[in-house]
């Protein structure tokens, strides 16, 4: 049994009917062979991995009235069946059809009574591979521990054995009068230090949507809680004391507003070298480059809609805060800075240079708050309070424009090759989280010599997502342009959409199989229903019409006996 930390434990009190703290990941496998039945070597893998990692096998516990964090413990009714699913996809199994499967599995709330992860097998994909979906809740890992998990599930040799299972025992439930002595106990110990950091909660937000009244009660909090608002701070640059805590809501635009449960999901990628050869021709890093890439695209799209801002767009761009030296590697440690991306600026070489000043400001602030003190400012604030403080972000965003527009991430992965049962990782392409106010969510991953954008949006705010997409990709040729380089790799057709006239479908990598698998399920599916038709009605009145014969044939055999 442990708790929560108070970090942990926000991604559950940020949870309503739309907005869903858990974050997932689309894998692109190849078959390895034939005969390779990806259900059954995932369905294997991750019931190995439940005993050998915590966030497999653990549950909420939730202590009574919302006095304080929820508790783990390991699940004694677990059932690998409910976590593990299968399905596929309908032909001609486009990308477009992938992406729609993933936005309505991550538009549905996980069930807190179970542990908090699923993961899809997908199959019917166009060009033969099949995509493994990945879906854990933030509360149980943040990025950093889902490459610990990415690790024990995967090798970088083909041929690995597969990993045996380690036995494990469940938790019954704790009663609830030990839950709230737990809680006493806690409450004891961090009186003073939870007021102190649930004022500046309170603080802030009074801050960020203009209640003066709140604010000045709250500015009794002590010096060091004036400086991580940004009060009073000396040695920082202008742009570096805007951006440090934004009081003024962002410029508006077609995704800031409250959304519903739905979502849209599109994905676009491209090789690894084409940016490097723009970071290296810009001066930039290859952060530098991304941001600047989601600006130009994000600029497209606004103009297509006649909804470019005069200033620009403000991203939040989550970073983790790990030393290294955490005891338990199964709990969040991450944080977040503000950028603003240059989307009102015309040329794209510019674009790259304002992105790389406004990340070097943002870096520098987050290097004058400790980590720990970022940590502390969750542990100590009440669920109650915290809860109704992010519903009341949740509440405000239909009148109000938040702090920042969307959440822009970049990933980096593994150079060597990943391998899950035998098959190889092709791609993997992240699919992150919005929330009310901020219904856009640009996540980069890097992996092998690839980059892929994963653009996950409200349904309703961006129905054309994957416009989006592809602007991404245009923005990249924009920037070679303006460079004078060539394409490092040239840019391949993008992968095909269902219905589309442009690009045609990948020749299946199994050719004979798929042909024939797909001739005998012809063959028996008409016959079984015909079968089973005529079985009805047959026998409905055949069995009264038995029943009357069968007294006649005894009747003539008496009559013979006779």
């Amino acid at each position: 049994m442990k708790q929560l930390t108070g970090l942990d434990a926000s991604f559950l009190y940020m949870e309503t009917p739309t907005t869903f703290g858990h974050v997932s990941g689309l894998g692109i496998y190849e078959r390895p062979s034939d005969d390779f039945d990806p259900y059954q070597v995932v369905y294997e893998r991750f019931g190995a991995l439940v005993g050998m990692a915590e966030p497999m096998r653990r549950k909420l516990v939730e202590v009574p009235f919302s006095l304080d964090h929820p508790w783990w413990i390991d699940d004694i009714d677990f059932d690998l069946d409910y976590h593990v699913r299968h399905i596929g996809l309908a032909p001609p199994g486009g990308a477009d059809q992938l992406t729609e499967q993933v936005s309505r599995i991550v538009g549905r709330q996980m069930d807190r009574n179970r542990p908090l992860w699923e993961v899809y097998v997908i199959e019917g994909l166009a060009d033969g591979r099949w995509a493994m979906l990945t879906k854990f809740h933030h509360a149980t890992i943040d990025g950093a521990a889902g490459v610990i998990l990415l690790n024990m599930l995967t090798t970088t040799d083909p041929d690995a054995p597969a990993p045996e299972a380690l036995e494990w025992k469940g938790e019954h439930p704790p009663s609830q009068s030990q839950l709230l002595q737990h809680t006493l106990q806690h409450l004891a110990a961090n009186p003073l230090k939870g007021m102190r950091l649930q004022l500046k909660m309170v603080r802030t937000l009074a801050e960020v949507f203009g209640v003066n009244s709140v604010s000045k009660m709250a500015t009794t909090a002590r010096d060091a809680i004036k400086g991580l608002a940004g009060v009073g701070s000396s040695g920082l640059t202008e742009q570096e004391q805007r951006i440090q805590l934004p009081l003024t809501p962002a410029p508006s635009t077609p995704w800031n507003k409250p959304i519903t449960a739905h979502r849209r999901f599109a994905m676009r990628g491209t090789s690894l070298e084409n940016i490097k050869a723009l970071k290296n021709a810009t001066g930039g890093t290859v952060n530098d480059v991304v941001m600047a890439i989601s600006a130009g695209a994000l600029r497209e799209y606004l103009i297509k809609h006649d909804a470019l801002p005069d200033k620009p767009l403000r991203a939040m761009v989550p970073v983790s805060i790990r030393t290294g030296s955490e005891e338990d590697p199964w709990t969040n440690r991450v944080s977040s800075i503000i950028a603003d991306l240059p989307t009102n600026c015309a040329d794209p070489l510019e674009r790259v240079a304002l992105c790389k000043a406004a990340m070097a400001a943002a870096k520098r602030q987050l290097e004058l708050v400790p980590a720990e003190t970022l940590i502390d400012v969750t542990q100590t604030a009440s669920p109650v309070v915290a809860t109704a403080a992010l519903r009341l972000v949740s509440r405000l965003s239909s009148r109000v424009n938040l702090p920042t527009n969307l959440t822009i991430s970049n990933v980096p992965g593994p150079r060597q090759p990943l391998y899950f049962g035998g098959a190889q990782l092709e791609a993997y392409i992240p699919v992150s989280i919005v929330t009310d106010g901020m219904g856009l969510n640009i996540t980069v991953h890097s992996y092998l010599d690839r980059l892929d954008f994963g653009i996950i949006a409200a349904r309703e705010l961006v129905p054309d997502v994957w416009d989006m997409a592809d602007m991404h990709i245009a923005e990249i040729g924009r920037l070679f342009e303006a460079t004078g380089q060539p394409w490092a790799v040239p840019q391949p057709a993008p992968a095909m959409r269902r219905g589309s006239t442009h690009v045609q479908p990948v020749p299946r990598s199994r050719p004979a199989k798929p042909a024939a698998a797909k001739k005998a399920p012809a063959k028996k599916a008409p016959a079984k229903p015909a079968a089973a038709k005529k079985a009805p009605a047959k026998k409905a009145p055949a069995k009264p019409a038995a029943a009357k014969k069968a007294p006649a044939k005894a009747k003539k055999a008496e009559a013979k006996k006779a």
